[in-house]
């Protein structure tokens, strides 16, 4: 697919960016963004060299949500078209690597769900936050009334979605939607480090820790503990697991092959 919303760029470490590109609306995403972030973030969880995902906008934005002023000709019903978009949630959500949203600017509506679909969020001191939907005289979705409950409780994710309200960048730290907030000036250094920590990660283990974190939300400790079992059997298997240990009595760094 030739991209014309988004940019990916990939480094030699394994570190995939996908930047939202369309700074001249903030970032909202029309139909293009739809169909060209679902087909990149299935082609990220497929990938053999992608090891960690950095998300975030071109500009003085992360994502204004999706552009309400975007004309078409779509002819699914709204009912099928929101299904479509939901998809694109879905398929974040089923990303296998580690993900960082680095949000720069206003993250509102599909814009804050697509950030709190990451594993990690680090935003900018200028940074602001909203489910800005019932301003908009509409209903919460792409994943934030699963989301949302998640991070911050029952009670504080409907004040977040009934008021719409806006929230700092430090207000969203303290209740616990964002990991880090960093000066503005140093948001890409932050991230890079974190994303670069990642990529030199052992794959196999990380993507399985993931995947039981986000799991276990809906699973007895008991099958917590079976699952935990099977993936410590697999990661200790591993020849990244050996080479840890070849690492630990040679007194340096392992290397990571995710195999």
């Amino acid at each position: 697919m030739k991209l014309e919303t988004i940019i990916v760029e990939r480094s030699d470490d394994g570190i995939v960016t996908v930047t939202l590109n369309r700074p001249e609306k903030k970032n909202a995403i029309n139909g293009k963004m739809w169909d060209e972030l679902l087909a990149t973030f299935r082609e990220v969880r497929a990938s053999a060299t992608d090891r960690v995902m950095v998300l975030t906008g071109a500009g003085d934005a992360f994502c204004g949500g999706a552009d309400l002023t975007a004309g078409g000709s779509d002819p699914r019903h709204q009912l099928d078209r929101m299904h479509h978009f939901g998809s694109i949630g879905l398929a974040l959500h089923e990303i296998t690597k580690p993900c960082i949203a680095k949000v720069n600017g206003v993250a509102v509506g599909a814009g804050l769900n697509i950030a709190l679909g990451c594993d990690l969020i680090v935003a900018g001191e200028s940074a602001r936050f909203s489910e800005i939907f019932a301003q908009r005289g509409l209903s919460i979705d792409l994943g934030g009334s699963w989301l949302l409950p998640r991070l911050v409780g029952i009670h504080k994710a409907k004040e977040l979605a009934l008021l719409a309200e806006i929230v700092s960048a430090k207000e969203a730290e303290r209740i616990g939607i964002v990991n880090r907030v960093v000066p503005d000036a140093e948001l890409d250094k932050f991230v890079g480090e974190w994303a670069a920590k990642l990529a030199a990660g052992p794959p196999i283990a990380l993507q399985m820790t993931k995947r039981m974190i986000t799991s276990g939300l809906t699973m007895s400790m008991g099958e917590s503990l079976h699952w935990e079992a099977m993936a410590q059997t697999v990661t200790g298997g591993t020849q990244d697991t050996a080479e840890a240990m070849r690492a630990f009595v040679e007194k340096r760094k392992p290397q990571f092959k995710g195999r």
